[in-house]
């Protein structure tokens, strides 16, 4: 998708810009006393504030932290309980010296300093929100109701802890303007051709907005709730007859109605006016087959469901998926079935009832959700955002039936 759209990832933040020098006896930890910095985050304007204070408040700063230090070290080990904190991998912690920012500490064992140290953990995993549907009116007149989801990621935990508060509020709001804006200029059929294309047009237009607080957005994907109303037709183009004098009213209107009906004719090319049709209607025989058709398809049953995810197990599905799955689902009675799709070992089996063992996922989720995930209407993704498929296990595993799903289509 990047490729295509131009747009290039962000690495990890420059950490080093953070980086604060160090004097004396403590050189050796880096940025561990910061009596001055060699770039300030806040740029000019903060360098400025700072070189105003004088050196009364490096000197305070120095000592506070020198007798903190100290008393960390007096009552070693029993300070090590508070003051020594684990960072994995994938976070970052931002510590707050005496109000002042240091450099993202982690992975491994950070040392905290009681009273004056004030932290917060940056995850940098791949996260991910739903935009929710708002209704919007597209370019032709249509109303729809559309939603997105939204993949990001910290790519530099400063930013994201000094620039925002709520990181993924700020987001989900640009992203929601964004796509307001964007599909208003687009048709409705537009925006069904070209979905994945407007698509990364938003990534591009979030990320140029979100990058100066720490963040990417790596993935927006739009989905459509419903069309609400359908487009409005192009009216044709009036045509004013002038009035003709010498003529009263009725013969006025009568003239006009000839006029607009002969030059719509010339417009739409045919020479003629069509033959008139007649149609006759048997009021007393019931409708017909054809008559039936408009009416809305009925969507299959869960064991209908059932019985049509049996025969398309194989031994294939079970190494792309390799979990088994309990589903319950809440029927409009009230009641709730429980069904097993054991997609583990061998080919694969699918029945009424719990799977032998435990299961690795646990799901639940309503009789009519679970028809329109089967039939495309639905997202799995998109389920678990809105809170329409509650998950119980791991969600890599239960975004895995999606291969199910595909299984399922080709098959048709």
């Amino acid at each position: 998708m990047f490729s295509r759209s131009g747009y290039q990832a962000l690495p990890l933040g420059d950490f080093d810009r953070f980086q604060q020098s160090s004097i004396g006896l403590y050189s050796a930890q880096k940025g561990f006393f910061s009596f001055g910095s060699k770039q300030d985050s806040l740029g000019p304007a903060g360098n400025a504030t700072e070189s105003s204070q004088g050196w009364l408040s490096w000197i305070c700063h120095g000592i506070i932290t020198s007798l903190v230090f100290l008393l960390v070290v007096v009552t070693f080990p029993i300070s090590g309980w508070f003051a020594l904190k684990i960072v994995p991998t994938y976070e970052r912690m931002i510590i707050f010296r005496l109000g002042r920012i240091r450099a993202p500490q982690g992975p491994g064992v950070v040392l905290l300093l009681p009273f004056i140290d004030h932290w917060q953990r940056v995850d940098l995993r791949t996260r991910a929100f739903n935009v929710p549907p708002c209704k919007l009116t597209s370019k032709d007149g249509a109303v729809i109701s559309m939603g997105a989801d939204v993949q990001f990621r910290v790519w530099d935990p400063v930013l994201s802890v000094i620039m925002v508060k709520d990181l993924i509020a700020a987001t989900r709001m640009t992203a929601q303007n964004a796509m307001t804006k964007t599909l208003m200029k687009k048709s409705l059929r537009e925006i069904q051709v070209e979905k994945l294309r407007i698509g990364e047009q938003l990534l591009l237009e979030i990320n140029d907005m979100t990058k100066s607080w720490g963040l990417e957005v790596d993935r927006v994907e739009l989905s459509m709730e419903a069309v609400l109303q359908p487009p409005q037709e192009s009216p044709q183009c009036a045509t004013t007859v002038p009035p003709v004098p010498g003529l009263d009213g009725t013969i006025q209107q009568l003239a006009a109605h000839f006029f607009s009906s002969t030059l719509a004719l010339a417009g739409s090319g045919t020479g003629a006016p069509e033959a008139d049709s007649v149609e006759t209607v048997n009021e007393m025989e019931p409708p017909t087959a054809p008559l039936l058709a408009s009416s809305a398809q009925r969507k299959p049953s869960t064991d209908e469901l059932l019985a049509a995810v049996e025969p398309i197990l194989s031994e294939a599905l079970v190494s792309q998926v390799g979990a088994s799955y309990q589903v319950n689902i809440a029927l409009p009675s009230g009641a709730w079935s429980t069904y097993f799709i054991d997609l583990s070992s061998g080919s694969g089996r699918a029945g009424h009832g719990v799977p032998e063992g435990i299961p690795d996922v646990i799901l639940e989720v309503a009789e009519k959700d679970l028809q329109d995930l089967f039939s495309g209407d639905l997202r799995p993704l998109s389920a678990y955002m809105s809170g329409r498929l509650q998950v119980k296990g791991d969600l890599h595993l239960a975004l895995k039936l999606e291969e199910l799903i595909k299984a399922m289509k080709q098959r048709r």
